[in-house]
């Protein structure tokens, strides 16, 4: 009797722990797409600023062509989920939108231009919101690479094969101080 009770105990371990892990799993997933979703809105939206640009900007088509290669960097890794890849990519993509906002300041007329200014505003929106399911995700990935790393849930994270799975992480570009002054350099 105590055999069966035991035994009872520790497959409703089993079953708990599983689901609890699966749940993290969906959690983890969940984060991705929300990333995903705000990356897919962003990259919408920069062919517009783009085109909006051109107006202006005729002289200036490497600084617009450093934006579409970046943009087309981040839509990679967005769909191959490469996690390492669009933290490269998502540096590249702001280091070309500083520049090209950069170079914006010495078109008076496009800085005045309301689609500019709009699509400006949207894609700088995107960008915070990105930040924030950047912070989530990676919450979400610690939760579930803790839990499939203790004892005794490593046990059940072994047999049904539960892997870690990779954070976002800034680029050290990312994380130096910008200097404003190269900025105007454009």
């Amino acid at each position: 009797m105590i055999f069966y009770i035991v035994l009872a105990v520790i497959l409703i371990y089993f079953i708990m722990t599983y689901n609890s892990l699966v749940s993290i799993k969906n959690n983890v997933e969940k984060a991705w797409a929300n990333i995903d979703v705000l990356l897919k809105q962003r990259n919408d939206e920069l062919p517009k600023l783009i085109d909006t640009c051109k107006v202006y900007m005729v002289h200036e088509s490497q600084t617009l062509e450093k934006v579409i290669s970046a943009r087309m960097g981040v839509d990679a890794a967005r769909e191959t989920h490469d996690v390492a890849g669009l933290s490269k990519a998502e540096s590249a993509l702001t280091s070309s939108l500083g520049g090209l906002y950069a170079v914006a300041e010495g078109y008076p007329d496009l800085k005045a231009d309301q689609t500019f200014v709009n699509l400006q505003q949207r894609i700088t929106g995107l960008e915070n919101q990105i930040a924030d399911r950047r912070e989530f995700y990676n919450d979400s990935v610690n939760n579930n690479n803790v839990r499939i790393t203790q004892f005794p849930d490593l046990i059940v994270a072994a047999i049904f094969n539960f892997e870690r799975k990779e954070m976002l992480r800034f680029a050290s570009v990312e994380l130096k101080d910008v200097d404003v002054s190269e900025r105007f350099k454009a």
